[in-house]
């Protein structure tokens, strides 16, 4: 975690406490908003911060009211700490389906179908980031950018994989090993990430139980109704330790002690650290490869099937905002951030793609295929660990360091994912 972060993440929580429900008592007319504030957090620092930043640029100038952002990493622990003593945003990056449903049931994350135009908000929105977003058949939260996860990354300069992209995992790892070249390692690996480090790892897991298990598995896993020691999500655990860790840049501890924006560096290195790394589209936004041009120096594959039988399956992720104080600049904000001009800020900035299906202002052709990746899903999942309920979420996050590193066995770490189950389900 930067320097940045590591200022921000304890200070987050003094801030809402200095700034929460900031608009004050708001006018009721919603057009007279000049000079009031919406307070945001977020887990976004860097360039992501400014792209936030520059995304809402249009409505503070049109509305006259400002926008106060808190980043930090750990925010399972600040809205979670919020949701039970009250001090809470105005507005807040989600950190995932799950834990909205459960801000949701505790009554302090507000439904937004009497904010926002629901018809064209379903209408322009991909339809399974649409119910993603709702508990209990209303909208608690909304997708303000996007990503496909599982994409394969790779320096068409070592090695071009465009005209023949493996298909499957195993001409995956075979093709690999002919064409490593001077390549040190097949795969690139970064795991820190701060409070949320390991969740690298569980993407990995992820795409693994989609592609052996399937989607009706992987889903039920996430819910609670599979144990992590069943047979099906060993699999994938089995996988990653012995093909993937086994075969990564420096190894466990190498990839335990890399953050995960600089773990795709080692691409660029001559001779290069690894051949491929593992990760999501917003991934373009990062380290090295802000400085090198797409198409050229990196390029993408699909993750590649595993069981055939589960061929065209996407993972995918997002941004979730949510609303937990209903004052008039709340509500335009958020009226304003589902909207395709607010949205192509972000897209023509790089990094992210967009959950409203009219902004596209991608920057370049490798933006334009991961966004297609997302309109031609035949099955789409939403990130699992990001669907459990905190406790299981940050469970996940630590077993995966744990086995990456090497402190602890597949056997171990599952163990320890079956007892985290059972309580994290139930309370």
């Amino acid at each position: 975690m930067n320097l940045w972060l590591r200022r921000m993440v304890p200070l987050a929580v003094l801030a809402l406490a200095t700034t929460a429900c900031s608009d004050g008592g708001s006018s009721s007319d919603e057009n007279d908003l000049k000079g009031k504030t919406v307070n945001v957090i977020g887990t976004w620092g860097g360039d992501e911060q400014a792209a936030f930043l520059k995304m809402v640029e249009p409505w503070e100038k049109e509305t006259g009211a400002k926008v106060k952002y808190t980043g930090t990493r750990d925010i399972n622990t600040v809205l979670t700490t919020g949701v039970a003593s009250g001090v809470l945003p105005d507005l807040a990056g989600l950190p995932g389906p799950g834990q909205m449903a459960e801000y949701a049931k505790a009554g302090k994350l507000l439904p937004l179908d009497d904010v926002l135009d629901v018809q064209t908000y379903q209408r322009d929105t991909a339809p399974a980031l649409v119910e993603l977003g709702k508990t209990d058949g209303k909208i608690h939260g909304v997708f303000i950018k996007a990503a496909i996860k599982g994409l394969i990354w790779y320096n068409p300069k070592v090695h071009d994989y465009g005209t023949n992209p493996p298909k499957t995992w195993d001409d995956l790892m075979n093709q690999a090993k002919a064409n490593q070249g001077r390549a040190k390692s097949v795969w690139c690996l970064g795991l820190e990430s701060g409070a949320a480090s390991g969740w690298p790892a569980t993407d990995w897991i992820e795409d693994l139980v989609l592609r052996t298990a399937g989607p009706e598995v992987y889903i039920k896993w996430y819910e609670g109704k599979v144990k992590w020691s069943d047979p099906a999500i060993k699999k994938a655990f089995q996988m990653y330790a012995d093909q993937v860790v086994a075969n990564s840049y420096g190894g466990g501890k190498t990839a335990v002690a890399t953050n995960f924006g600089n773990a795709g560096d080692p691409l660029f290195a001559n001779p290069p650290g690894c051949e491929f790394l593992h990760q999501a589209s917003f991934i373009t936004g990062f380290s090295q490869f802000k400085s090198h041009t797409a198409g050229t120096d990196y390029n993408f594959m699909p993750f590649p099937d595993i069981d055939p039988q589960f061929s065209g399956a996407v993972e995918g992720a997002g941004d979730l905002f949510g609303m937990f104080h209903d004052t008039p600049a709340a509500k335009s904000l958020m009226k304003y951030l589902v909207t395709a001009p607010a949205q192509d800020i972000w897209v023509k900035a790089g990094g992210a793609l967009s959950a409203n299906k009219n902004a596209a202002s991608y920057p370049d052709d490798v933006s334009k295929r991961s966004a297609q990746i997302l309109a031609d899903a035949k099955t789409f999942v939403f990130d699992a660990s990001d669907s459990m309920p905190t406790a299981m979420n940050d469970a996940f996050w630590k077993a995966m360091v744990a086995l990456t590193n090497g402190s602890k066995t597949i056997d171990q770490v599952l163990s320890d994912l079956d007892n985290a189950q059972k309580d994290a389900y139930t309370s």
